[in-house]
């Protein structure tokens, strides 16, 4: 069995992968997206405001609601993937409501 040190349970975890806010950035970009194409910009985007959303609350010195042990270069990938594929995920409801 495999053990995983604390930075890769944080980025697998709430502060990477499955961050809320790149979620639900990723999955309202996906629902307004009319193309596949633009799945990859909300994945972009997800990451990209969601680490500035956390800079900011970190500059406000207010707690973190997510406490983490990795840094933002580290994070952004696995905050990218998270947001494409909830972009997806809601890119592909969208479309098939809209078809029925």
């Amino acid at each position: 069995m495999m053990n995983f040190s604390d930075t890769w349970i944080d980025l697998f975890g709430l502060s990477g992968l499955l961050n809320p806010f790149a979620l639900l950035i990723g999955g309202y970009l996906g629902w307004r997206a009319d193309n596949s194409r633009k799945l990859w910009i909300a994945g972009f985007a997800a990451a990209v405001l969601s680490l500035i959303l956390e800079a900011a609350v970190g500059l406000l010195q207010l707690p973190h609601p997510i406490s983490q042990d990795a840094g933002a270069l580290a994070m952004f990938p696995f905050r990218f993937v998270g947001g494409v594929v909830a972009g997806s995920l809601t890119y592909w409801l969208n479309r098939r409501r809209s078809r029925s």
